[in-house]
């Protein structure tokens, strides 16, 4: 008698482990592509904090800890702007627009664990908002020891609100102008790198040089800070571009492999241009050109094959060694390089993407020029009219917003805070206490 129900105890217990699973299961949600995007989100989370450390490295001692804040603050300002509205302008369609999304999501109403392709809609959320986050930070570095915190961050949400948001519409949703024109953009040549890098032009200019700028020397307070930056970026950088593939296939393994190897490219390429005409081959020149390499394969990660990128590396770090010097002969204070790193290889990326595309490894793309020559012609010009309007977009807004916030608040400092550095006036506190 024991034995029977024993048995009829069992037998009741498989039904239940056997049947309920799949009824409270997530149809559609596949549990690789979840893991690996939220691995991904997280990667690309960490960004922020190396980005904070690349650009602390690189001021001087006085002012490392405002400017960090510029990176770090940024994912509490934009986090709750991509909560309120961004995600909704994002990536809504209450508007049927091809350039704005709706406001179906505001608050994230309808974001919840139902599928958005093969993972649940609150994660695809997360993911996605990582790159608002870090898009507004990285213009900070061209405008670091001279503006006011609380202008940045108003300035950083209302960007958020009136560039990223369209940008990223046009670029990634279903029914954007630019992604139904035919442009490639996989992980953010124009949605973050141009965007940012012409912001970071457009507002240097705006607000000014530095007091001390050309005047006395301005060498990085700490290169070991700034490496340490590097190598979470470049890690972190995995979960941006591989990311994006948004499974866990052979896209994001390839995007993977093609990230590693351009930024392996770019900074053996500017390396080698500095040493040949510096004489001296330097730790910054390292890290910048690794930077550069990694900025150059964004947009063509999910479209080109491990040998292109070697390429598009190798052009990344000598086109933008080049152009971080264009502010020394036009005389403006990209502080950081923001333009002459992110803004030139966003846009010698996105071009290249035209060049060497193939849908031998994203069926989803299209062959650029070097892969068909008759058809390529068009993806190459979709590829130079999508960085002229993210140019000229990018551009004017954010003259307007500096105009009207230099109107109001204010954008600089004082002189006198300026030259005693901003640690402990705007924030109270000092980096360090020798």
């Amino acid at each position: 008698m024991i034995n029977r129900l024993n048995y009829k105890l069992i037998y009741a217990i498989s039904i239940i482990f056997v049947i309920v699973p799949p009824l409270f299961a997530e149809t559609g949600v596949n549990s690789a592509d979840t893991s690996w995007m939220m691995i991904s989100t997280a990667l690309v989370l960490l960004m922020i904090p190396g980005l904070a450390l690349f650009y602390g490295g690189m001021a001087r001692s006085e002012n490392v800890l405002s400017v960090i804040m510029l990176s770090f603050s940024s994912m509490g300002i934009m986090s709750l702007q991509w909560y309120l509205i961004g995600y909704s302008l994002s990536w809504g369609s209450g508007f049927n627009s091809s350039i704005i999304g709706g406001f179906e999501y505001l608050f994230l109403n309808g974001v919840d664990a139902t599928p958005n392709g093969t993972i649940p809609h609150v994660l695809f959320m997360m993911f996605q908002g990582m790159f608002a986050i870090i898009t507004p930070a990285l213009i900070g570095g061209a405008v670091i020891e001279r503006i006011k915190f609380s202008s940045w961050v108003l300035f950083v949400f209302l960007w958020g609100t009136l560039v990223y948001s369209p940008l990223c519409h046009m670029v990634w949703h279903p029914d954007g102008f630019l992604l139904n024109r035919g442009g490639l953009d996989f992980a953010g040549g124009t949605v973050v790198h141009i965007s940012s890098g012409i912001s970071a032009l457009v507002l240097s200019i705006y607000i000014g040089k530095r007091a001390s700028y050309g005047k006395i020397p301005m060498p990085p307070h700490n290169l070991v800070i700034t490496l340490i930056g590097t190598a979470l970026l470049w890690f972190g950088w995995f979960g941006f571009n591989a990311g994006s593939a948004l499974t866990s296939g052979g896209l994001a393994s390839n995007a993977l492999a093609v990230t590693h190897l351009s930024a392996s490219a770019g900074l053996f390429s500017w390396v080698a241009a500095e040493w040949w005409l510096l004489k001296k081959p330097s730790i910054l020149g390292a890290a910048s050109g690794a930077v550069a390499g990694l900025v150059a394969i964004t947009p063509a990660a999910g479209f080109v094959t491990p040998s292109a990128s070697i390429v598009i590396g190798l052009l990344g770090g000598v086109v933008c060694f080049f152009g971080v010097r264009i502010k020394v002969k036009f005389g403006f204070d990209d502080s950081l390089d923001v333009f002459g790193i992110h803004g030139i290889g966003g846009i010698l990326g996105a071009v290249l993407t035209g060049l060497f595309a193939t849908t031998l490894i994203n069926e989803a793309g299209s062959n650029g020029l070097f892969h068909d020559f008759s058809g390529g012609w068009h993806l190459l010009y979709e590829q130079v009219f999508a960085v002229g309007l993210t140019v000229i977009y990018a551009g004017v807004v954010t003259l307007i917003l500096a105009f009207a916030i230099e109107k109001t608040l204010g954008l600089r400092v004082s002189k006198e805070m300026e030259d005693e550095g901003l640690d402990f006036p705007l924030h109270g506190e000092k980096a360090y206490h020798l």
